[in-house]
């Protein structure tokens, strides 16, 4: 600490930091616990709370749907875009981007 005088208080911060330090490294010493640095990665340092507190979770693969016609894929196609146009009425857009995702590769299947 910087000043030019050590007021009260801070002679009682600095007091309480001694008691402590005492009391740990007799812990430490009875224990047989020698203290070391903490050692984390640079990738940990840069991460923020917020990235820390962002979880996903892998699901399970579904099957994939079998068609045994065009017409099944593009009765399919036709449920799935209702159900986007719902979920971006509902302003799920998250569930509308993995229906539109879904209607893609049924698309794609139609093509081939």
């Amino acid at each position: 600490m910087y000043a030019d005088r050590t007021t009260d208080s801070m002679r009682d911060t600095i007091s309480e930091t001694e008691r402590r330090r005492t009391l740990q490294a007799a812990y430490n010493a009875e224990h047989g616990i020698t203290p070391e640095s903490i050692r984390s990665s640079i990738r940990e340092l840069l991460q923020t709370v917020y990235e820390r507190d962002y979880v996903t979770v892998d699901l399970p693969e579904s099957a994939e749907e079998t068609f045994e016609s065009a017409a099944q894929v593009q009765a399919r196609v036709v449920d799935l875009e209702k159900q986007m146009k719902e979920a971006a009425r509902r302003l799920d857009f998250e569930q509308a981007a993995d229906l539109r995702d879904k209607i893609r590769s049924l698309k794609k299947l139609q093509t081939v």
